[in-house]
Order: structure tokens, then C-alpha cells, then sequence
């Protein structure tokens, strides 16, 4: 046990610093320079990690750098949204080789699992050659999940109880899949390669047909009892508002989500063209007024959400991501000034709020840090 933590404490050296030397992974870590050159050959022999050649002297001998290698293998993640699948292949590190999206409006859960395990397909053959191939696969989905991949509950998909990780798994038997609730996956995203890199409280609050939160605190992901938490998105904002899908009246996301602009949409003239959130943003940028004032007043009612949130529990930063990102824009102003009328003044002093800068590629993004994630630490019991 000792050897596997600190196997994973030099790996976890070796990559939070990008090339370093044995002789500074022992002053970092506190480990004794034989242990360090023992666990780090063994490391190379695994191909996980290389040496790249002499660095600069301190004084003495020059020191041979080592960098992780982020080729070694790769993941899928995948962001199962309401109307469409993203699918990427990322390496070690989290760089996007290649993506395929498709549409996947009015499927059912028969249609949509096959043109999952298709996605996961067309995205593995494209997959580069590498010691260990492809090592595993995320999936975020709009909805409660359990702990057995088993999608509880997911309103805007019409889905309850569907064991997505077991009809996955009949495809691909031998490869680790994790499924989690979409905003989880997207506030991991963020966590490891996006906005929220250095800070220890993040709320994620994904923006598509419908909203959700992924929420980490102390740096750890907050699930509450169940691992159901972060359900934003049907947090009553109007007592006597509409119905929702979901059974409750007034949810936040009937008045601030894709779904609330698609509504809104609806009454206004968009040239002949589709009513789609991307058509509503060119509009936007054309300076059609009707559209601008739909994503102003969308922005409002995010403010008021955001500002509960807000107020609740007072984050370092508050990430503004999926589809909906894209009309930033427009969204931003009304949003912060709802948010400096309704949150406490406190609570706006030491919270952020920003729009994701992985655009619409948090939660696929989060996805397979999870795969990456189980691989390095199976690798590290391994090297035993």
C-alpha cells in the first residue's frame, strides 16, 4: 500500500509540473531520491513516463527531465445532452483528438443507446496507436444516476430506469464505463482543465434544454445522500409558474434554459430559418432586437437562480457552461445585474461568476478525466 501511494504521488508530481527532475520530485514530495528513481523506472517501463533529456544545472551535473506521457492511451467521453450526443477522444492529459456529434431530437432510450455505442465506434476507429489503446469511457447524462450507471430519473430525455452502463457494457465488455449525471461531469471538466483549476469551490451550472449543477466543494465533488444533489434546474422560481415536466410548477429552467428561448421563439420571425439555439444567436449578431431582448430577458432569470446559488453556498466561483455559453453575449449583462440586486452583498464580494471557456466541452471533457482518472490509478496498484 505504501509503494501505490507513493507511486501515485510521483505521478501526480510528474504531471501537475510538466518536466521535472528525480532530483526535485524527492524535494517536492519529501520521498528519498532511491525510492523516487525506483518508482519512476518502473513508471517508464509502463510508458507512462519518458525521459526528455538534460535540463538546466543548478551547479553540478545536469539533471535528465521527465514528462508524463500523455500518449500512453486514450478515453471517450461523451455529453449525452436532450437533443444531441457529443462524442470526443481525448489522450492522458485531456487534448481533443477528434469529435463526432449527432442529433438525436424525439429518440427514445431503444433509438438513442445503439447511436451511442455507434458514436463510441467511429470515435475509437479514429483512435491513434499507443501502448494501451483505449482505456476507458464517460458518460454525462441530464439526469439522477446511480452508482451502478443506472439512469434514475431524466425528465427532459423521458427516461426512468435505464441501465445505460449494462447496455453499454454488452458492446464493450471489457472497458471501464462510468456514467454521471451530466453537470457532475461538467464541473470535473472544469475542475481539471477549464476556469476552475485553482480554486476549491466551484458550482458548474449547465445550461441546455434544461439546467443543472455540478458542485464541488473543498475541491471534492458534492453528491449529498443519495448522490442526487445539484438538481438546479427544478428549484421553483415562480410558486404559481407553469407545469414542468419534472411535476413541479415554476422550475428555474422553464424560464432560463434552450427550452425557455425555443418557447420565447416562438413569436418571433427568424427570416425562414429554423428556430435553433445557433439561428437565434446569428439573429443576435445581426442585431435583430426581438431576439436580444429574448436572451436579455433569459439572462434575468438566470441571475435570480444564480444568485440563490449564490447565497446558498457561497463558492469561490460560479461557471456559466453548456449550449446555452454560446449567447454569452447577451446573457452576461442582465445576468450580473440580476445577481447584484439579489445576492447578498457579501456573497458577491468573494464569489465569481463566469461563462465556461471549454465552450460546450465541460461535460465530455469531465467525462473522460473520470475514465483517465480510474486508468492512473489502476496503473499505479499495477506498478506493485
Amino acid at each position: 500500500m505504501v509503494k501505490e501511494i507513493n507511486t501515485s504521488i510521483v505521478m501526480d508530481t510528474i504531471i501537475r509540473y510538466h518536466s521535472i527532475s528525480r532530483a526535485r520530485i524527492s524535494e517536492i514530495t519529501g520521498l528519498n531520491k532511491g525510492t523516487v528513481s525506483s518508482l519512476v523506472s518502473e513508471l517508464i517501463i509502463q510508458h507512462l513516463v519518458f525521459e526528455t533529456g538534460a535540463g538546466e544545472s543548478s551547479g553540478g551535473r545536469k539533471p535528465v527531465m521527465l514528462q508524463f506521457n500523455g500518449d500512453a492511451g486514450y478515453v471517450i467521453g461523451i455529453d449525452l445532452g436532450v437533443n444531441y450526443v457529443l462524442t470526443i477522444l481525448t489522450n492522458l492529459q485531456g487534448m481533443i483528438i477528434c469529435e463526432h456529434q449527432e442529433d438525436i431530437i424525439g429518440l427514445n432510450s431503444q433509438e438513442i443507446i445503439p447511436l451511442l455505442v455507434r458514436s463510441i465506434g467511429i470515435i475509437s476507429s479514429q483512435a491513434p496507436s499507443s501502448p494501451y489503446g483505449i482505456v476507458g469511457i464517460g458518460i454525462g447524462v441530464p439526469g439522477m444516476v446511480n452508482a451502478e450507471g443506472t439512469v434514475l430519473f431524466a425528465p427532459n430525455l423521458g427516461w426512468t430506469h435505464v441501465d445505460l452502463r449494462a447496455a453499454i457494457q454488452l458492446n464493450y465488455s471489457e472497458m471501464p464505463i462510468f456514467v454521471d449525471n451530466e453537470a457532475n461531469m461538467g464541473a470535473i471538466g472544469e475542475k481539471q482543465y477549464g476556469l476552475g483549476k485553482e480554486v476549491a469551490n466551484l458550482i458548474y451550472i449547465s445550461v441546455g434544454v434544461g439546467i443543472g449543477a455540478g458542485i464541488i466543494l473543498r475541491n471534492e465533488v458534492f453528491r449529498g445522500t443519495g448522490g442526487y444533489s445539484g438538481e438546479t434546474g427544478h428549484m421553483t422560481i415562480d410558486a404559481n409558474g407553469r407545469l414542468c415536466r419534472c411535476g413541479n410548477r415554476g422550475c428555474w429552467e422553464l424560464y432560463a434554459s434552450e427550452q425557455a428561448l425555443t418557447d420565447m421563439g416562438k413569436s418571433i420571425q427568424l427570416d425562414g430559418t429554423i428556430g435553433t439555439l445557433e439561428s437565434y444567436v446569428a439573429s443576435a449578431e445581426k442585431g435583430q432586437g426581438s431576439v436580444i431582448e429574448a436572451f436579455e430577458k433569459i439572462g434575468h432569470y438566470l441571475g435570480i437562480g444564480v444568485a440563490n446559488i449564490m447565497n446558498i453556498f457561497n463558492p469561490d466561483l460560479i461557471i456559466i457552461g453548456n449550449r446555452l455559453a454560446k449567447a454569452e453575449r447577451w446573457l452576461s449583462r442582465p445576468l450580473q445585474e440580476t445577481v447584484d440586486q439579489r445576492a447578498l452583498p457579501i456573497q458577491r464580494q468573494s464569489a465569481a461568476v463566469q461563462f465556461s471557456s471549454l465552450s460546450s466541452h465541460s461535460t465530455a471533457l469531465g467525462a473522460s478525466f473520470m475514465a483517465v482518472s480510474a486508468f492512473l490509478q489502476k496503473s499505479t496498484s499495477r506498478s506493485l
